[in-house]
C-alpha cells in the first residue's frame, strides 16, 4: 500500500508538473504573439509615416515645380490656397480709387489701387489689409535682373505670404485676372498680384512690387492682375531693400529679412 501510494502522488506531482508547464508554455506563446503582433502594428505605423513622408515631400516638391510663366523668374506662387473660404465681393473695391502706404522695412512707400479697373483683386487686398492680414507678413522673394539695350528686365519683390516660402494664402482663390498689360510691360512701381503659373483662378494674398521696368510674358492664362501703383517712395526702396543681396536654390531669397511692417488703404 505504501509503494503504491507513492506512486500515485509521484503521478500527482508529474501531472502538476506537466500542467504548470503547459501553462508557462501558453503564457509564453500568448505573449510571442503578443510581440509579433505588435512588431507588424510598429512595422505597419513605421511604414504608414515612412510612405506618408515620402508622399509629403512629393507633395511639396511639386508644389514648388508649378509651371510658371514663360520666364523662371516668374512672379508665381507655388501652389493654390486651399479654398476655405470665399473671396471678398467686387463690390467692396467701391470702384474708386483707394490711397494707402505700404511700409517695407522702415521704408514708407505711397500707393493707388485701382477699384475700377481691378474691382476683385482691389477688394481682397483691401479687405485683407482692413483685417491686418498683411502686417508682419515677409517678402520672401526678389528677382533684380535688369534690362539690356533698352529692353525691360525682370525686378520684383513678391511679398504677402503668411508662411513666408511662396505657398501659402489668405484661405481663398480667386480669379479671373483683371487689368493685366497687353504688351506684358509691368512699369517701375507696378503694384500687382502674383498666382500660379497657368491658372487664372489661383489669385490669394501674395502681391508683387516691380522695383524696375519689367517684362513678364503671359502663359496660358494671360498676364497677372495689375492692382495699382507705387506713388512715392520708390527711390528709397531702391536704395536700402532691394539691395539686399539674395541666394537660395533660385537664387531669389533675400539674405537678410524684409518685412512688410503694415499697409493701410482709405
Amino acid at each position: 500500500m505504501a509503494a503504491q501510494k507513492k506512486d500515485e502522488k509521484a503521478a500527482r506531482e508529474a501531472r502538476a508538473r506537466l500542467q504548470q508547464y503547459e501553462a508557462r508554455k501558453e503564457a509564453w506563446e500568448k505573449k510571442r504573439k503578443t510581440r509579433t503582433r505588435n512588431a507588424w502594428i510598429a512595422g505597419g505605423v513605421a511604414f504608414v509615416l515612412v510612405a506618408g513622408a515620402i508622399t509629403w515631400g512629393v507633395i511639396a516638391q511639386n508644389a514648388g515645380n508649378t509651371p510658371e510663366a514663360g520666364s523662371s523668374a516668374s512672379p508665381s506662387a507655388s501652389s493654390s490656397p486651399a479654398p476655405t473660404a470665399k473671396a471678398p465681393d467686387p463690390s467692396v473695391a467701391e470702384d474708386r480709387t483707394w490711397t494707402g502706404d505700404i511700409t517695407v522695412n522702415g521704408v514708407d512707400l505711397g500707393i493707388e489701387l485701382e477699384g475700377q479697373k481691378a474691382p476683385q483683386a482691389v477688394a481682397s487686398f483691401v479687405s485683407l489689409t482692413q483685417q491686418g492680414f498683411y502686417n508682419g507678413l515677409s517678402c520672401h522673394r526678389m528677382v533684380d535682373t535688369p534690362g539690356t539695350s533698352g529692353e525691360p528686365g525682370f525686378q520684383i519683390l513678391q511679398c504677402g505670404d503668411p508662411k513666408g516660402d511662396g505657398s501659402g494664402g489668405p484661405g481663398y482663390s480667386f480669379g479671373p485676372i483683371e487689368n493685366a498689360p497687353s504688351d506684358n510691360i509691368y512699369p517701375a512701381g507696378t503694384l500687382a498680384m502674383a498666382r500660379v503659373g497657368n491658372d487664372a483662378n489661383s489669385n490669394g494674398s501674395q502681391f508683387f512690387i516691380v522695383f524696375g521696368d519689367t517684362k513678364i510674358p503671359s502663359d496660358s492664362a494671360g498676364g497677372y492682375t495689375v492692382l495699382g501703383k507705387i506713388t512715392s517712395g520708390l527711390d528709397k526702396l531702391n536704395e536700402s531693400v532691394t539691395t539686399i543681396p539674395v541666394g537660395g536654390a533660385d537664387n531669389s531669397t533675400p539674405e537678410q529679412p524684409i518685412k512688410l511692417d503694415s499697409i493701410t488703404v482709405k
